[in-house]
């Protein structure tokens, strides 16, 4: 698959370079197959928006600017959020693809139907209590510009999450 999105993921392949191997904590990517199986899963067999595909792609089965949680793969992700959002009553109302999950509460994700360059929003499902009326909120204008700051964070040694 040719990278046109995210370029900067694919030349910054790691969080540590030039530490032991078991601490530079790669990305590990996923196989077209793979993201094929994902596609008609998610998104009635409709290829996903292009940066999304080359973060699954580079980076779909780990990624050191994300958080996939403890679980074993990204369906196992998309089905853990999808039953979240029901249980606290959200509901998105668009097809979308969750890429990250932030302290068991929340998902960062991005609608399948925004171009090949998508928005990101973020997701409170759980434990709100009203702190957060507007539930569902944008985080970056395009998932390569969030992959991009959180890289540079990275390199500076900032919190990226």
């Amino acid at each position: 698959m040719e990278i046109q999105y995210l370029k900067h993921l694919q030349d910054n392949p790691m969080r540590n370079p030039h530490a032991e191997s078991k601490y530079q904590f790669r990305i590990k990517p996923m196989s077209l197959e793979e993201i094929e199986s994902l596609e008609q899963k998610y998104n009635n067999g409709k290829q996903f928006p292009k940066a999304l595909r080359e973060l699954l792609y580079l980076a779909g089965k780990d990624c050191y600017v994300f958080d996939y949680n403890a679980l074993d793969s990204m369906d196992e992700m998309q089905e853990y959020v999808r039953e979240s959002l029901a249980e606290f009553n959200r509901d998105i109302g668009r097809p979308f693809f969750a890429i990250d999950l932030y302290g068991g509460i929340q998902a960062f994700y991005v609608c399948l139907d925004e171009g090949d360059d998508p928005a990101v929003y973020g997701g409170v499902y759980e434990g709100t209590d009203g702190a957060y009326p507007d539930w569902n909120f944008k985080v970056a204008e395009t998932l390569s510009s969030h992959i991009y700051s959180r890289i540079e964070r990275s390199k500076k040694g900032e919190n990226i999450f």
